[in-house]
């Protein structure tokens, strides 16, 4: 995974889509003092790059009724089954996240339930059929804060 070469402007422009992938190429291109045919060019450039990996909407779990949000530390019987237990989560649709980890965990999840009873539902038919050994699970009151990494093409090390 290499970094790509990326200049001021589209720092910029980069900073102000995560910010609103809705924005108007317009308006980006007004903000940065250039057209909005650059602008196009420059977002098709970071897309085609895969800096940027395309845009959504993000719903808000609890409106649509899944009350429940958990992250789940996963044990493998066997570590051998990590291709074939990604492709099985893969096809749960609650779970939204999967990440391959260091520490105790061979994979982490997060997911939405309904509710806990639902999530003792998945955990118990959709989860550990899948050859795991135990599960750990976190149950998120509240969302805090999301957001995106900064972008920052600064140059200087850090300590």
């Amino acid at each position: 995974m290499g970094h790509h070469q990326l200049d001021e402007l589209d720092e910029k422009i980069l900073n102000m889509v995560i910010n609103n992938a809705r924005i108007p190429f317009l308006e980006v291109a007004r903000v940065c003092n250039v057209s909005g045919a650059a602008i196009h060019q420059r977002i098709q450039k970071l897309v085609n790059l895969g800096v940027i990996k395309g845009s959504e909407y993000i719903v808000d779990h609890s409106k649509v009724g899944y009350e429940t949000s958990a992250y789940m530390g996963l044990f493998l019987k066997d570590p051998e089954q990590f291709n074939d237990v990604v492709n099985a989560l893969s096809q749960i649709p609650e779970v939204v996240e999967c990440h391959y980890t260091t520490g105790q965990y061979d994979l982490f999840i997060r997911l939405y339930a309904r509710n806990n009873q639902h999530l003792l539902d998945i955990i118990h038919n959709k989860l550990q059929p899948l050859g795991l050994a135990r599960t750990e699970t976190l149950i998120s009151f509240k969302e805090a804060f999301r957001r995106q990494i900064p972008i920052s093409f600064d140059t200087e090390d850090v300590d």
